[in-house]
């Protein structure tokens, strides 16, 4: 298919695809946060404990494998786009998605069969919502002229971001009334939007007909997943470790996937035709715009855990709230940063294409770092709202930079390699919401570790706990106190045991279950690990200014069909391939 004149991208097929794609990449990025707060409801119909030491591999991937699957394929299917046609890539991916959903909710088996069945369909949830996510992009700049992408991708780009705090609060609503609406709720829209994309939608890509780099392809996936399966299981214990770091399958898995993503770039730069466009790098505007996603998403990626983790085995059962509603209430009381994205996405993006994308990302970036710093002084017990206004203030902060970033990295990409380049900055941006939980996750069990067992066995023996018991329950791992708060577990009577509750004064066993217990003995541990953990986001957010400011002037790559754009401060070279240097 040739190169489209401007009437084919009239103006009212652009916004067809901005609301199609918008849905699409809204449905993909709800999938990945919706199983956060419905997983005790899930893990209660399908009758599995997911906090038994034997159950952890079900527990973690659960989590993780839509994200690992999503980052994973990305790229690839961004190039496949490039090569067979982006629109007809999309519509694959809602046929998957959709189809995976639909399987999730057919569940009929229970224990650990069940927990399988749940855990291969999502990952075949995520191969569509990758299709839909590394195409998305690519389908928005063909259809929209460079002075009004900013809009367009702020726009979409800011719904998926927000859509994975959205996902919080409906996986909330859903999982308490029947577990199966968690995923029963993609369907009907699935079917809505795959129906309306393949009538509406036109593929305006220019095909190269180039053949597909299976090496680099099949390099590149095993590696990240080597990598993310060795930060995966690193924040577990391991033997007499509070953490695995150090286990022979968590070195071997992280040290076989360096090597081969080592291999992968050397062979992208040996093949005709490589899946990873390393040239792409040669753009300023591309590098340094990729950088500030990694960066970003690195320092916001791990918040959403830390912040569901402090309210809700902490503030919210101080405020009352028993330990099986915190799910649902945390996903309500962090709406305000859901609300700071769907502000600041679109606003920003607009300005940006008047003004350029420099002054918006970067202003983004420190004050997202200013909002940590804030974080940081509230003490554990917060007015909610201070609370709420932070919040509220980071989310402005995150939109400011996403949209303009977002839309100055796709403009800065030739015509012929959108898919692909979009490809390689979601993957950034989605591998480093994975690492950035196990780093998060290392860092608060670092701080944990160093006094909560001490705390912990003093604070159960003060209640008549056996010393021996006491011990014990102390001795557990950091990481499944975590869990049993993210869970809505209540982690007291879970770590102690039915059996040694039984045994206490009636007045001790109110006591140990009550709402102030735990939030009153994890608090100062707690505080420790989560003073490292924001120190960590302030830096990546305030390296991610640094990048984004030298971005340099504003770059559009040319392409055929749309005049250049009279602005200024841009930089249009004269051929698509031209690099700004």
């Amino acid at each position: 298919m040739g190169a489209a004149s401007p009437d084919v991208r009239g103006e009212r097929y652009k916004w067809v695809a901005l609301t199609n794609t918008t849905m699409g990449v809204l449905l993909a990025t709800i999938d990945s946060s919706i199983m956060l707060i419905a997983m005790p409801d899930i893990f209660r119909g399908i009758h599995l404990d997911p906090l038994l030491p034997e159950n952890s591999f079900y527990l973690l991937w659960m989590i993780l494998g839509y994200l690992v699957t999503s980052s994973v394929l990305v790229v690839s299917v961004g190039r496949l786009g490039d090569l067979f046609g982006r629109v007809r890539m999309y519509n694959l991916g809602f046929i998957i998605y959709t189809f995976a959903s639909l399987m999730l909710t057919i569940d009929w088996m229970t224990g650990r069969g069940g927990a399988m069945w749940l855990l291969l369909w999502r990952i075949a949830q995520g191969i569509g919502g990758a299709f839909l996510v590394g195409n998305s992009g690519a389908i928005l700049t063909d259809a929209f002229p460079a002075d009004q992408r900013g809009l367009a991708l702020g726009i979409n780009n800011v719904a998926g971001i927000s859509g994975s705090f959205i996902g919080l609060v409906l996986g909330g609503l859903l999982g308490p009334v029947n577990w199966r609406l968690v995923f029963l709720i993609s369907v009907p829209f699935g079917v809505f939007g795959a129906i309306w994309a393949y009538r509406r939608l036109r593929d305006l890509s220019t095909r190269s007909g180039e053949p597909i780099d299976w090496f680099g392809n099949v390099t590149f996936a095993v590696g990240l997943v080597g990598v993310m399966i060795g930060i995966t299981y690193a924040i577990q214990p391991y033997g007499s470790h509070t953490m695995g770091w150090t286990s022979p399958m968590v070195i071997a898995s992280l040290a076989a996937g360096v090597a081969l993503l080592v291999a992968f770039g050397v062979i992208e730069t040996r093949v005709r035709y490589p899946m990873f466009r390393l040239a792409l790098f040669r753009i300023r505007a591309f590098t340094f715009g990729t950088l500030s996603t990694f960066l970003s998403a690195l320092g916001r990626g791990g918040l959403m855990f830390m912040l569901i983790i402090w309210l809700q085995g902490i503030w919210l059962p101080l405020h009352g709230y028993s330990f099986e509603k915190t799910p649902l209430w945390a996903g309500i009381h962090m709406l305000p940063l859901t609300f700071g994205f769907l502000l600041a996405g679109p606003v920003s993006g607009y300005l940006s294409d008047r003004f350029g994308a420099r002054p918006f990302a970067t202003a983004g970036m420190l004050v997202a770092a200013a909002t940590f710093g804030f974080l940081e002084l509230l003490p554990i017990d917060f007015p909610y709202p201070a609370f709420a206004a932070i919040l509220l203030l980071n989310g402005l902060a995150m939109g400011a930079f996403a949209a303009p970033n977002r839309a100055a990295v796709m403009n800065s990409l030739p015509v012929h390699h959108r898919g692909a380049g979009g490809g390689m900055n979601s993957t950034f941006q989605n591998s480093a919401q994975v690492f950035s939980i196990g780093i998060f996750f290392t860092l608060m069990i670092t701080g944990l570790a160093a006094v909560l067992p001490q705390t912990l066995a003093s604070g159960l023996e003060a209640h008549h706990v056996s010393a021996q018991v006491a011990t014990a329950v102390a001795g557990s791992p950091p990481v499944s106190v975590l869990f049993a708060a993210f869970l809505g577990y209540n982690p007291v009577r879970h770590l102690v045991g039915d059996d040694a509750m039984a045994q206490l004064p009636p007045a001790d066993v109110a006591a140990l279950s009550g709402n102030t217990f735990f939030p009153d003995l994890i608090s100062g541990p707690f505080q420790a690990g989560l003073h490292i953990a924001f120190a960590f986001a302030i830096a990546a957010c305030v390296i991610a200014a640094a990048a984004s400011l030298f971005r340099g002037d504003r770059y559009v790559a040319a392409e055929p069909g749309f005049p250049p754009p009279e602005l200024p401060g841009t930089v249009t070279p004269s051929h698509p391939r031209s690099p700004r240097k």
